[in-house]
């Protein structure tokens, strides 16, 4: 066994360069984990490519030494999805940073994996324009990441999530093979096989350039916090302004024990610690429209019970409050050493009643929960903080973790909005989609990876289908892209 490791860690270190392979134990620890610490598995070794040649010949290193290999960006993922939860080598793509291109007048960027989110936008701003998807982790996150779990974040009412934004990618196939899927156009004939491997967490190839669209940036932003008495009338409020028509640019929801985390945390913003909750609501887009939705959403919050509604003065206050909500899931440390953060989805009018059964679940399991979540789109975010050195209490937290989703499921909702399955849900999939909805899914996915090598472990329940472990055992093989 150790002749064979070496000999991968020498072709490894061939494709990559000796700085490039990362291979000794301190090394490995740094990337037995993503953003969930639940689910840890080392790895065998961890290359760090710079270019789309690197990561093929890597591919090619790993098929001929017989080892399966996991695509990685930033590691801010919630659900395992960039762990070698199978052993085997991870593809870290944070060196390949470069933005490639920008063309203003196209509207669209073409960047590496690598990519930071916040720093495109940074990079499009001169020519009056963003990338739109702003996961909470922006300023870690990378592009390819996001793209292996198709990130949502604040903004996804109004603009979408990533799989709305990426036009092509070149992706490195399971074999090595190099293919370009769509374009700067954003049309192509046929299937969409962008649609298809944009949300697969990796488990279709390795994305080493991705055509980005670019947004206009818009002509004026409002933001305004209400503050309620509790969540449910903060739900309320919710429900008011989308039945109203107003279409938000984001509708945020932070409960009182995040906000007293938050401003007790470098991420203070001045939110009141006496509050229930808070609803940061954003409106962007005509100047003299958005002064008279703002209005609106004021009355709005009113006469939902708002005991104030405040906008922000400019622009320095405006990022204050952003920096607290999307602050909000490191603030969390100072509740406990854990956190254990779900996704789950539901329809907006079942917020209220939800919210209440999630606070139930953990009360019943003795836990500390706190909220803070994309009320616009119904994207629910309980953040349950413990301490998994106490044994009993990991235990408490994945039981109430499960019948959370399946409270969520049983609402018309499903179990994931932008974290993704990876590790995490992968035994829960069943909660949504039975035995030939999910081999539906695996033929897709023997159709990129028929030898089940590229991020295996994740998204499919193994233990329950043999074709996970063996598709070929059951007629499926790879369709040619040429």
């Amino acid at each position: 066994m150790a002749a064979h490791l070496d000999a991968l860690h020498a072709s490894l270190r061939r494709a990559v360069g000796d700085s490039a392979c990362l291979t000794r134990p301190e090394e490995l620890f740094v990337y037995e984990a993503d953003g969930l610490t639940l689910n840890a598995a080392k790895p065998l070794a961890v290359v760090l490519p710079r270019e789309t040649a690197e990561v093929a010949a890597v591919v090619r290193a790993c098929r001929e030494a017989g080892v399966c290999f996991v695509p990685r960006g930033a590691g801010t993922g919630l659900s395992g999805g960039a762990v070698a939860a199978e052993g085997g080598v991870v593809i870290e793509c944070s060196r390949m940073d470069r933005i490639l291109a920008l063309e203003p007048g196209d509207r669209y960027a073409v960047v590496q994996p690598g990519v930071v989110n916040a720093e495109l936008s940074r990079a499009a701003a001169p020519h009056g324009l963003f990338y739109a998807p702003d996961p909470s982790s922006q300023a870690a996150c990378t592009i390819g990441g996001n793209v292996g779990e198709n990130s949502g974040g604040p903004h996804t009412l109004k603009y979408g999530t990533t799989t709305d934004h990426v036009l092509g990618l070149e992706l490195v196939l399971p074999d090595g093979e190099v293919v370009r899927l769509g374009g700067p156009a954003g049309f192509a004939s046929g299937y969409d096989l962008v649609g298809a491997v944009v949300g697969s967490e990796g488990t279709l190839g390795v994305v080493t350039e991705v055509t980005v669209r670019l947004t206009p940036l818009p002509d004026a932003v409002e933001t305004l916090l209400g503050v309620f008495p509790e969540v449910v009338s903060a739900c309320r409020a919710v429900g008011g302004i989308i039945r109203s028509g107003l279409v938000p640019a984001a509708l945020e929801i932070v409960d009182r024990r995040t906000i007293e985390a938050v401003e007790a945390s470098v991420y203070a913003a001045g939110l009141p610690t006496d509050a229930g909750a808070v609803l940061l609501v954003e409106l962007d887009g005509v100047a003299e429209a958005v002064a008279g939705q703002a209005e609106r959403v004021r009355e709005l919050c009113r006469e939902a019970g708002a005991s104030r509604v405040d906008v922000a003065r400019d622009a320095e206050e405006r990022q204050r409050f952003w920096r607290a909500r999307k602050g909000a899931f490191g603030a969390m440390g100072r509740l406990a050493p854990d956190l254990y953060v779900h996704d789950a989805v539901v329809p907006r009018t079942k917020l209220p009643e939800i919210l209440e059964a999630v606070c139930a679940i953990c009360d019943r399991h003795g836990l500390r929960l706190s909220n803070v979540f994309h009320a616009g789109d119904g994207n629910l975010h309980p953040n349950i903080s413990f301490d998994r050195r106490d044994p009993d209490e990991l235990a408490r937290v994945v039981k109430a973790g499960e019948e959370i989703l399946r409270t969520c499921v049983e609402a018309g909702g499903v179990i994931s909005g932008e974290h993704g399955i990876g590790t995490e849900k992968r035994d829960y999939m069943g909660m949504l989609f039975d035995d030939a909805d999910l081999d539906a899914m695996l033929r897709l996915r023997a159709a990129f990876d028929p030898d089940r090598v590229c991020n295996p472990g994740k998204i499919f329940p193994a233990t329950r289908f043999c074709m996970e472990a063996n598709p070929r055992a059951r007629g499926y093989d790879r369709v040619p892209f040429e």
